[in-house]
């Protein structure tokens, strides 16, 4: 359980450093900087402490296809970007991914 704690707070880690990139300016601003900074460096850290009991592959897909949904919604929300159907339709068979790992694969409970 611990694991799918630091998983989520890592995939927030991203999803704000993610987020926060456009605000830095190409890394000129120094507060936006150091969000994007701390938040990867969160995020990473995690991830290095949880594949030591998860598989690799698993954690890395779970994180990633989390990530790119939440910094979507972020991006519609906050930065007012607006998705098309193609992309919406791709989102979602990412997300759907990630559900089925999570449901069915044997590999989640390694």
């Amino acid at each position: 359980m611990t694991n799918y704690v630091f998983l989520g707070i890592a995939i927030l880690a991203e999803t704000i450093a993610t987020s926060t990139l456009k605000s830095t300016q190409g890394l000129t601003r120094l507060w936006p900087t150091l969000i994007v900074a701390v938040g990867y460096a969160v995020a990473f850290y995690l991830l290095s402490v949880i594949v030591q009991t998860l598989p690799v592959g698993i954690v890395y897909a779970i994180w990633s296809g989390a990530g790119i949904v939440l910094v979507t919604i972020a991006g519609c929300l906050w930065l007012k970007q607006r998705l098309d159907g193609p992309a919406l339709l791709g989102i979602g068979l990412i997300l759907t991914g990630v559900v089925v790992i999570n449901l069915m694969s044997k590999a989640v409970s390694l």
